[in-house]
């Protein structure tokens, strides 16, 4: 059932909506006939959110796979499944990270305000709608620039609460940031500040779908319903990601010159000290500038994949003195400190 939950009139005649897929358990037909309210509590209710920034593209693949899933088994659905697959539709559009014409990155200005600007107004009401979830995901990807392994993000006072959900949504890593480091204005902020549990995913790289990790976080999605007694269908083991929370246990690999960085290491590798990351070069001259390698032993969670750099871009991050391995629930976990 698809729902408009935000509309503005926009320029030449043309309406902005913001729109939502409910899927509702078989034997509930539409919320219309049966009455349904989720903040009246009668079901369990997880919202899926993406799209937020025009340029990531990651989580439109969840929305359509994770529909396709729950309907094939619909009637293993037990509580409500709102999925939001653009709630920047004319970033996506326009393939914009950000509000077109404004210069503004809409996920700096939740919880937004009801009298307010015109994005602040679709703000406000996109708040409101997700309000009264058991549960929000909030599914992101990298900027054009890197690709990142799936990971889960998670402000360090939130931690105690999010961590348990977070623990069963397939992802190979969290990282918990500490309070000054995450930005009140974000919608999952709004969220968690409104009591509604909000799990922020970071997965592949800008403007791209990366189907392996859209396929990796569904089976998580799934498996994190039927946690919270939303679903009763067919699910996988889940992984047990590594937790990490002092932020000096990552490295980070910038560029020390402008070139062409070739990499020759994917993300997701184990590597070791020393060992060649990629090369910096200079098309003009045809000359390597520079080897680079890895300051340390560990697990490169982050690899840059727009070769053009100037000094001091990005290249890659290594999670220090960690050699990652798929690590089932039957498996030993480990946990970085």
């Amino acid at each position: 059932m698809i729902q408009t939950i935000a509309s503005t009139e926009l320029p030449a005649d043309e309406t902005l909506r913001i729109k939502k897929q409910r899927l509702l358990p078989l034997s509930y037909g539409t919320e219309e006939e049966d009455g349904l309210s989720a903040k009246e509590g009668r079901l369990k209710r997880i919202s899926i959110v993406t799209g937020i920034h025009g340029d990531e593209l990651e989580g439109q693949y969840v929305a359509f796979e994770l529909q396709n899933r729950i309907r094939r088994q619909q009637e293993a659905l037990q509580g409500i499944v709102d999925i939001y697959p653009a709630m920047n539709p004319m970033g996506i559009d326009t393939i914009t990270r950000g509000l077109p014409d404004f210069d503004l990155d809409m996920n700096r200005i939740f919880p937004g305000e009801e009298d307010g600007s015109m994005y602040e107004y679709l703000a406000h009401e996109i708040i409101r709608d997700v309000e009264g979830s058991d549960l929000a995901i909030d599914i992101h990807a990298s900027n054009i620039y890197l690709t990142e392994i799936p990971q889960i993000r998670i402000n360090a006072l939130t931690q105690r609460r999010l961590l348990p959900l977070a623990s069963t949504m397939n992802v190979d890593f969290i990282w918990i940031h500490e309070n000054a480091t995450v930005l009140e204005s974000t919608f999952a902020y709004s969220m968690n500040a409104r009591s509604v549990p909000t799990l922020v995913v970071e997965m592949g790289v800008g403007m791209r779908l990366t189907r392996q990790y859209g396929d990796q976080l569904v089976e998580g999605i799934l498996a994190t319903m039927k946690a919270m007694g939303i679903w009763t269908g067919d699910t996988v083991p889940v992984r047990r990601p590594l937790v990490m929370r002092d932020p000096q246990r990552v490295a980070f690999l910038n560029a020390p010159a402008g070139g062409l960085f070739i990499k020759e290491v994917p993300g997701g590798t184990n590597v070791r000290a020393g060992e060649r990351i990629g090369r910096l070069v200079d098309p003009l001259s045809g000359q390597v500038i520079e080897e680079i390698t890895a300051p340390c032993d560990g697990w490169l969670f982050t690899i840059r994949e727009y070769p053009v750099v100037q000094e001091g871009s990005l290249m890659g991050r290594i999670l220090k003195n960690v050699q990652y391995e798929l690590r089932m629930p039957e498996t030993a976990g480990q946990e970085e400190e």
